[in-house]
């Protein structure tokens, strides 16, 4: 009965999401509730309460992180960093497509694909438009970036395994690092790849000065100087890798650095009241949606365990797996993420499929923690995925089919993938 009950829980949440019917929040919700009564459960509050109580730290850590980084762009933070990369690469394609990559991958750690898009597109456009360069390269790269950059503690997907696997979110990411770091040498040699076919296209175009002035011009379009902080430039550069480098020690607990790390930005950056009102305000919208999302995951997870939904579930599968495949559960789910992250949103994947995954692998030894690190693997191609709404933030900024940016990028999103995955198991992260 149990059983039943729970893959016909899943079935409805996954149509729900993906036909649009309700959002991630409302499903998340009221399903586990729905069938939870319909299997004689009426206890469901300490249930919920334990589930909320264990997703907690993670939802304030997503808070004070989301603030953060979003006050570091308000101050212009990387500012600079355009400008000089700008001025770096000329009007040598090769150079272009390689700075296009190095501030791909500075700014998307702040976990947001539309404002990585949006300022990665802003400051390259006019060259790429200038020499008459590919612009599915200029959307392929940011694309690449952030299916790495995604796996920081403060991005959504990050968060969503924690919550599937009831693990710390620490202890899940670091062992990940090698294979972060071998995406990120990969997407460096892809663009090495894409700007020398550019550059034996195109050849090398002399840019004046003029030029780079009015490409100066446009990164400012829109902009309200006066929250900008020049001043504070090494200030709040220094304290960023201060907080990063104490994240990775585990100096003090996720939620505590960042909520210390932000306070002393706002003091610093905009000591005015009112000021730090409206950065406050600024940012309000997108931690309202992500921290939402998690506080009903939640619930979801705390009804599925407390009524033994999902150790009905894994059960059955322990019964079908042959076990020569038991020990290798955890590469498989590396690989399936990859389609099925693609084809569905991240909620019913790691809030559908991923506990199931997780209670089938401990009856083969595996720790869920290393099934949390698996579904993470498959992200690069999920950046890629129509249900991905900042998607259509890039295609629009470029003004090109989103089916031509599929097709272009999807090879080289799979060899990210795949290049993490056999980093994983070469360092032991995946068994096999």
């Amino acid at each position: 009965m149990l059983t039943f009950l729970g893959f016909s829980m899943i079935v409805v949440f996954m149509y729900l999401i993906m036909s649009k019917r309700l959002s991630a929040f409302s499903a998340l919700t009221v399903v586990p509730i729905v069938f939870a009564l319909l299997g004689g459960f009426t206890d469901l509050g300490p249930m919920m309460m334990k589930g909320l109580e264990t997703i907690a730290p993670t939802a304030i850590m997503i808070i004070f992180a989301i603030l953060y980084f979003g006050v570091l762009i308000d101050t212009g933070l990387f500012d600079p960093l355009v400008a000089k990369i700008i001025k770096m690469v000329g009007g040598d394609p090769l150079k272009i497509v390689m700075g296009t990559a190095v501030l791909s991958l500075i700014v998307a750690l702040d976990g947001d694909g539309t404002i990585t898009y949006l300022i990665v597109v802003t400051a390259f456009l006019p060259l790429y438009n200038r020499l008459g360069m590919n612009k599915l390269i200029l959307a392929c790269i940011p694309a690449l970036a952030m299916g790495i950059m995604n796996l920081t503690p403060w991005g959504g997907p990050a968060v969503q395994a924690t919550a599937a696997v009831k693990a710390d979110v620490t202890d899940l990411l670091l062992p990940l690092i090698p294979s972060m770091i071998a995406g990120t040498i990969w997407i460096l040699g892809v663009s090495y790849f894409l700007g020398r076919r550019e550059r034996k296209r195109l050849g090398v175009i002399d840019i004046d000065t003029e030029f780079n002035d009015e490409i100066a011009a446009a990164l400012d379009v829109g902009m309200d100087a006066s929250i900008k902080r020049p001043k504070l430039f090494w200030f709040n550069l220094i304290l960023t890798l201060l907080l990063l480098t104490a994240l990775v020690l585990g100096f003090l607990p996720l939620p505590a650095l960042f909520m210390i790390g932000f306070a002393i930005v706002m003091i610093v950056n905009y000591p005015n009241l009112q000021d730090q009102k409206e950065r406050l305000h600024a940012h309000a919208g997108n931690i309202l949606t992500v921290v939402s999302m998690i506080f009903a995951a939640g619930i979801f997870t705390g009804i599925i365990d407390g009524t033994g939904i999902v150790k009905a579930m894994a059960d059955t599968l322990i019964a079908v797996i042959p076990d020569a495949l038991g020990p290798k559960l955890t590469v498989i789910v590396a690989l399936i993420s990859m389609p099925f992250t693609f084809f569905m949103a991240n909620a019913p994947f790691y809030f559908g499929i991923i506990p199931i995954m997780s209670e089938t692998a401990a009856h083969f030894g595996i720790p869920p923690l290393e099934i949390g690190q698996a579904s993470l693997l498959g992200q690069p191609l999920h950046l890629l995925s129509p249900l991905q709404g900042s998607i259509y933030v890039l295609v629009g900024l470029l003004g090109i089919d989103i089916g031509d940016h599929i097709r272009f990028a999807a090879k080289y999103a799979i060899g990210t993938a795949l290049v993490m995955t056999i980093v994983a198991v070469l360092f032991g992260i995946l068994s096999i």
